[in-house]
């Protein structure tokens, strides 16, 4: 059997690549091109069409790097073809071949083909070369040919290598020299019965792969194939193709048992909203990928297509309104379904709270108000690992359902479940699918389909998965093929059953089918790509800065508009929150993109920076009044420093600050900074080997280490640069112990000692300073990085024994465990947490907050005097600051950054939350005649304001989202400091769910653990 299977492959594969898929073209003709190149960024079609074109000729290269090329193609579609005179069983197309490379679809170059009057026909790309010939649109009244194709020549930027340094990332250091050729620009005759054939052959050929090689079905099929290649004349595969049909009609035909996994085989194109591209490609991407999935609709009326990112569909709205106009019919019908509900398909582990939920409030306000639909489900099939605080937010926007594929990537165990509840940090929780063909560019080949069935988790509960079809990471979506070899896979003995869906059809069987699915609790770590926390730091801080600015400037601006009647500037936080939402796509926020993105992103930071001072400042002119008064101004969730929380308080006197001395008596070496809380020791090293808890006399920091201790790695991934940190780079470490100078100079709020390093070709200058009546020690570190393949943490050895570690997410925090026992424990090497990290013994714990880090990694350790039989005494912290991996950027991270920790001695949680809060939004001091009443007040600490906005409906209510911030059950009393005369409880979207208790005109509200609530308070 193996050696008759063997030959009869051999024998099929020579027929198909030299007699079959070379029928299906019957004949081609040439056609007369010209071209025009733009030599610079795309320019919208009346600009081409208008532009003089030269003759161009077949051969010829074309296409520096991110450059584009007009082609005009004319010519006459022969006589013989059109009409009645059309050969039987035939179809006539334009082929392009623009010098396509052995790169995928949408890694490459690519084409859009427009008729004359400006409508987008079709893409053309690697394995999608065809265009439709239409009366009216490519075929004039003469039935002459007239398209341009415009022709991006986008590079293949990894070169078949994910860890070596290109210059393709960027438009001035790709190079002027064209590298495409233009291959082919025919008009064709298409043979539809050999094309069918083809399709044939390739259902039951790679069902003949994945079957048991001695199965009945198996051999049934070998025949079968058999048959096809005695029945067709290689000589005349035109005139002899429907005999080979025939002879594979009965295995095609017979049934699938009833025991066959069933496939929702959902159509779907992957956009990367900026990757290896920048996002004004991505722009043209999205017309590419959705004008084929409308061609497609157009010749079966069966396709569906499910596509996420409402900025996607907003960048085609803009630029190409005709198409999406289109787009909007296809919705209507139920055949083009937006899903999701997000702006973008965006990191979870990095947007703080607010920005999370707005990326739901974006996404599902604009699918519903522009296209009249509202998803049901958040899909996020390539996130590098999914927040514990998503469920919350993804039910209170209205979603209940859940799609990721990207858990299949894990490098150590394996996710035990495809269908189940997932269960996020408040009891919340999603039907969740991880579909198990683990791939969500399928193209439904018999492989696949086999996969999926064959890794399912649920088999004996459940039988039912789903699968997302069509090319995608760079766009291009489902193909002809792919639709063909779902109608052959339909009902097909030995294949799992598939049917053409949508993802909500796909949830109700699903939910139907499985009444008690298992639960997972917490986090989905993804165990790889965990440099993602780290790479690209400015574009990180970029992040966080954006996020409490935008918090601020909604503060302030709904405050003056309360207080002042100022105008809301509305429409400008809107634009600005957009561009933050589409910053914290997965590919950007991580740090994973091309240089190009990231120094895009950098200079939208700093735009979004300015314009959000502006608002804030024109706000607070406004509150405060005219005057030369000092006016401290707090936009925290909590008083400080004699400023009322969400309010601003005129200054009377200046405030004090703490001492630096030199460590006393004669054997004294180094400083000593103290307050009334605190008291800590900074080595000759600059290094911090006391921090002393005045009121109960703890140390916080290890005996016999050191910390604000720089540790240098080399870190080389094994695979993936930007992406990953591997375990191995603790294996070569380097303490940055030496100190080229440690001085006291004047800081900011009083004196600070100041610690010059200098390694390699890099420089790091410290400050350390205390607060005059704070816990916290605050290290602000500048570095001049300069190193290559190396990782920067900062270390802190603490004297406290925990098992596990507390670490800030979105509206609350996750425990950790500090040791490995298990798979899963070692695994988790390097995490991400958003403003603290805080470990504890009962009633003794450190806090390290930060104001714009992620990465850490948090483990157990001994003291330098411990003995063999002594285990762990202490936690050591450690910050992930910066990392030089050379790709798919080269220059990542090189040049200068600026990050601020704090080391907050005798700390609880409590006092972490507040740490985070502080450092991140720091006192404003402004020049005024008088203080501001904050808008809101709750009565209990544990109770977090996250947001104050008007509604974005314009109606000038006032919208307060707050949440439990500590992990256990509070009730406060939460008073709006302004006339009202209702108020209700929200989901995300605003709109009302519960009629909150009330006292007068306050607001009494109960919470659980981690619970989100938004008030609307109606003026």
């Amino acid at each position: 059997m193996h050696d008759t299977t063997t030959r009869t492959t051999m024998r099929l594969e020579r027929f198909v690549k030299d007699w079959l898929e070379p029928a299906v073209l019957r004949e081609t003709r040439p056609l007369d091109v010209e071209a025009w190149t733009v030599g610079g960024e795309p320019v919208p079609f009346a600009e081409a069409v208008a532009a003089t074109y030269e003759p161009f000729a077949l051969g010829t290269p074309w296409g520096r790097p991110w450059d584009t090329t007009w082609f005009h193609v004319t010519g006459t579609v022969p006589a013989e073809w059109a009409g009645d005179a059309a050969p039987a069983g035939t179809r006539v197309e334009l082929v392009v071949d623009l010098g396509f490379t052995g790169a995928g679809p949408g890694f490459q170059a690519e084409g859009t083909a427009w008729t004359p009057d400006g409508r987008i026909v079709k893409a053309v790309e690697p394995r999608n070369q065809h265009v439709p010939l239409v009366a009216g649109q490519a075929l004039d009244a003469a039935g002459r040919v007239d398209l341009y194709v415009e022709a991006a020549a986008n590079p293949d930027v990894p070169g078949g290598a994910w860890t070596r340094p290109t210059p393709m990332g960027a438009w001035e250091t790709s190079g002027p020299a064209p590298i495409y050729a233009l291959r082919t620009m025919h008009v064709a005759l298409v043979d539809q019965t050999a094309w069918e054939l083809l399709q044939d052959v390739r259902a039951l050929h790679g069902l003949v792969r994945v079957l048991p090689a001695t199965s009945p079905r198996a051999a049934e099929v070998l025949r079968a194939l058999e048959d096809m290649l005695d029945a067709v004349d290689p000589d005349d595969v035109a005139g002899t193709a429907a005999a080979g049909r025939a002879a594979v009609a009965t295995a095609l035909a017979a049934p699938a048992t009833t025991s066959a996994h069933r496939v929702h085989a959902v159509g779907h194109a992957h956009i990367d909203s900026a990757w290896l591209w920048p996002t004004r490609e991505t722009v043209r991407k999205c017309a590419r990928t959705f004008s084929n999935v409308l061609s497609l609709m157009d010749e079966d009326p069966d396709v569906k297509f499910a596509c996420s990112s409402a900025q996607q569909y907003s960048w085609v709205q803009e630029h190409y309104p005709e198409l999406f106009e289109r787009i909007r019919e296809r919705v209507a019908e139920g055949r083009f379904v937006p899903v999701g509900g997000m702006w973008v398909e965006s990191d979870t582990n990095m947007p703080g709270g607010e920005a999370l939920a707005r990326q739901l409030v974006a996404g599902k306000r604009y699918f519903m108000e522009e296209l009249g639909v509202e998803p049901q489900e958040v899909w996020l099939p390539d996130s590098f690992g999914y927040t514990a605080a998503l469920p919350q937010l993804a039910r209170l926007a209205g979603s209940d359902n859940f799609l990721t594929q990207k858990i299949s990537w894990n490098d150590t165990n394996r996710m035990p479940h495809h269908t189940f509840w997932w269960e996020g940090i408040d009891g919340s929780r999603v039907f969740t699918h991880f579909p198990p063909v683990d791939t969500y560019n399928s193209d439904l080949s018999a492989e696949e389909l086999a996969r999926a069935e064959r890794q399912y988790a649920e088999k004996g509960r459940a039988n039912t998965s789903l699968v997302p079809f069509g090319y995608g990471d760079g766009g291009g979506g489902p193909t002809r093929e792919m639709v063909a070899a779902a109608r052959r896979t339909h009902d097909l003995e030995g294949s799992p059953r598939v049917e053409l869906s949508d993802s909500q059809s796909f949830f109700d069987a699903a939910r139907a089918e499985y009444a008690a699915p298992a639960t997972w609790t917490g986090e989905m770590y993804l165990e790889y790509h965990r440099g993602t926390y780290t790479s690209q730091a400015r574009t990180k801080r970029g992040n966080r800065r954006s996020e409490h600015l935008l918090r601020e400037a909604e503060l302030w601006a709904s405050t003056a508009a309360v207080r002042t009647g100022a105008e809301y500037p509305a429409a400008r936080l809107q634009r600005l929150w957009r561009t933050v939402l589409l910053q914290q796509f997965h590919d950007i926020l991580p740090g994973s993109s091309i240089a190009w993105v990231h120094r895009e992103a950098e200079r939208n930071y700093a735009d979004v920076a300015r314009e959000l001072e502006e608002i804030i400042d024109e706000a607070l002119r406004a509150l405060v009044g005219d005057g030369d008064r000092p006016v401290a101004v707090n936009a925290g969730p909590f008083a400080r420093d004699g400023v009322a929380a969400l309010g601003a308080t005129a200054l009377d006197a200046a405030r004090g600050a703490a001492t630096v001395a030199p460590v006393p008596g004669p054997d004294g070496d180094g400083w000593v900074l103290e307050n009334d809380l605190v008291r800590v020791v900074v080595d000759g090293g600059g290094h911090v080997v006391s921090a002393v808890d005045r009121a109960s006399g703890r140390e916080a920091i290890l005996p016999g280490t050191r910390a604000n201790l720089l540790q240098l790695h080399r870190d080389v991934p094994n695979e993936w640069e930007a992406w990953d940190i591997d375990e191995h780079y603790r294996h070569s470490t380097t303490d940055l112990a030496d100190a080229a100078k440690v001085e006291v100079v004047d800081g900011a709020s009083g004196p600070a000692l100041r610690v010059l390093r200098e390694f390699g070709s890099s420089r790091v200058e410290q400050d350390l300073a205390l607060a005059a009546d704070g816990r916290g020690l605050r290290i602000r570190t500048r570095v001049d990085w300069h190193e290559r393949q190396k990782l920067l943490k900062l270390a802190f050895p603490l004297d406290v024994r925990a098992d596990r570690a507390t670490s800030e997410i979105q509206f609350g925090h996750v425990h950790r465990p500090t040791h490995v026992n298990t798979s899963w424990d070692h695994a988790r090497f390097e995490t991400v947490a958003h403003r603290w990290v805080h470990v504890g013994e009962p009633g003794f714990g450190v806090a390290v907050a930060n104001d714009s880090t992620y990465g850490h990694d948090i483990t157990r350790t001994r003291a330098d005097d411990a003995t063999d039989a002594q285990g762990a005494r202490g936690t050591t912290v450690r910050l992930s600051l910066l990392r030089a991996p050379m790709f798919p950027d080269p220059d990542a991270d090189q040049g200068e950054h600026e990050l601020t920790c704090e080391l907050v001695v005798g700390a609880g949680i409590d006092d972490a939350v507040h740490a985070g809060y502080a450092l991140n939004l720091p006192e404003r001091v402004v020049a005024g005649d008088h203080g501001v009443e904050p808008l809101v007040v709750v009565d209990d600490d544990a109770v977090v304001v996250e947001a104050v906005k008007l509604a974005e409906d314009g109606s000038g209510d006032v919208v307060v989202r707050l949440y439990e911030s500590l992990g256990g059950r509070a009730r406060a009393r939460v008073t709006p400091a302004f006339a009202h005369t209702d108020v209700e409880v929200t989901d995300l979207l605003e709109r009302p769910v519960a009629t909150p208790e009330r006292d007068g005109g306050d607001v009494l509200l109960e919470l659980t653990p981690f619970q989100v609530v938004t008030l609307r308070v109606r003026r």
